[in-house]
Formats: C-alpha cells, structure tokens, sequence
C-alpha cells in the first residue's frame, strides 16, 4: 500500500511495508471537532510516537483507530485494508490491539485470567503455540509471572499497566496501540516500563505509542508526530525531535 498521508513529514523514507495509515481524520464530538485532518503512518517493525499534552486529541486518535469512535471523514487503514467502517471487535481479530488509558485489568481476576482474555476472539492454532506466547508474556513480564495467583485489583499500578500490555500481547498484535502507559506512575516505574516497550518492539511487535512524556517516548521511538489541539504540527524522525529547543521548551519545560 502506498502512503498518501500529508503530515509534512519528509523524513519517512522507510522502506518497509505501512501496517497502519490513518488519512486526514477528522472526529467531532457534537459540534466540538477534536481532530482536524490528521494523518498518520506506521511502518512494520516501527516503534512511533503521537506526543500531545492533555487535550490534544491523542485519545481522540487511538479510540477512532481501535473502531471505538467512527470517523466524520478521513479513513483508516490497516494491512492494506480499508478499515474505516469495521467494527471494533472485527480490528482486534485482525490484529489491531489496544492497551487502553487506565489500563481497564478486571480486578476480581487473576493475573493469569486477566492474560487470558487477551485471547478473546485471537484464537491459537495450537495448545503448544499458546502455551509459547503465554511463557513468553511471562519472561518479558518476570513481576506477573511472580504474582500470577494475584487478582489484578491487588497489584501496584505499575504491575498494573504490565498486566494490560501482557494481555494486549496475548492477542498477538500486528500493530500494538499503547495509550498513556506511564500516567500515573512513579518516575523509576516509569522508566522500566518504556524499557519494556522498546525491547518489545524490538523483539518484532509494531508499537503505535501515545504520550506526553517527551523524554522517554521520543528517546526510545524511530519517528513521531506532535499533535496540538487536534492537529499535527511537528513529524519527523524521534531524536531529531527530542533535540529541536522549541520541543524541549514545550515538553520538557528546558529553555
């Protein structure tokens, strides 16, 4: 599939496949637009920020992705399909997956219930290929794999935010949507769970990030957008971002 996204991002020259394009949505909420014409990319293998502060739209963005709230115009494509008009169950058995704000793990579960349903609809082949992506979550998630007989209320709201991205991966993503992963979390948590991420995406997953904190999000990402009251303002490539003054007087309050 070609792009036809206009951000105004020269820097995308990457050669490998677009997973997800999103072509100037527009989203209003009543007579309230929250998204004006915003394009977007992610290529296979790529790990891209949407970097906004709170208000910008960048909920607004994830949930008209994940088929949680219908477009007014624009599109959304995924794996070459035009997937604007499918349901939202339809995306995540095609392998648009979702780790949402707040992290939504069902309390009275366990750990290992809670990984379980990330199954829901994304069915395995085999016992034995379950069994592998099961062990896998649990080496990449060592503290769930320590609290597995845990209900998910009962876990730190780091534990928390690592149970909601386990599960999103139990359903084998293509293209894994992370929204807000390190709201309301301590700063050393914080910096653990971005490491996860990056060595997740690493390890092969296509990680679509929402985020304000600039710092960890454009340190550890390939490219990424900057959305400013529903629109893209900035695109490009992640570190070039993260060294440009106006970014860091804006994010990270450094003159």
């Amino acid at each position: 599939m070609t792009s036809s996204a206009d951000t105004n991002d020269t820097t995308d020259t990457d050669p490998r496949p677009v997973l997800l394009e999103v072509r100037d949505a527009v989203v209003h909420y009543g007579r309230i637009q929250a998204l004006h014409g915003v394009s977007l990319t992610v290529h296979q293998g790529e790990l891209v920020t949407l970097l906004g502060s709170n208000g910008a739209g960048k909920t607004t963005m994830m949930r008209a992705i994940s088929g949680l709230r219908p477009l007014t115009s624009g599109s959304v494509w995924f794996d070459g399909q035009d997937i604007t008009k499918v349901k939202a169950h339809r995306r995540v058995t095609d392998g648009l997956i979702q780790a949402p704000e707040g992290r939504g793990v069902f309390p009275g579960m366990t750990v290992v219930d809670n990984l379980e349903m990330g199954c829901y609809g994304r069915k395995f082949p085999s016992k034995a290929e379950h069994k592998e992506r099961f062990d896998w979550v649990m080496e990449t998630f060592p503290r769930l794999a320590e609290r597995r007989s845990q209900v998910g209320g009962t876990l730190s709201g780091g534990e928390q935010q690592m149970l909601a991205i386990g599960r999103a991966l139990m359903a084998r993503p293509k293209v894994l949507l992370l929204d807000e992963p390190s709201m309301g979390l301590a700063p050393m948590i914080i910096s653990q769970i971005f490491k996860i991420i990056s060595e997740i995406n690493k390890q092969g997953t296509t990680v679509l990030l929402v985020e304000q904190n600039a710092q960890q999000a454009l340190s550890r990402s390939d490219r990424a957008y900057i959305l400013e009251t529903g629109s893209v303002t900035r695109a490009g490539v992640a570190r070039d971002l993260l060294a440009d003054d106006s970014i860091r007087a804006a994010y990270l309050g450094v003159a």
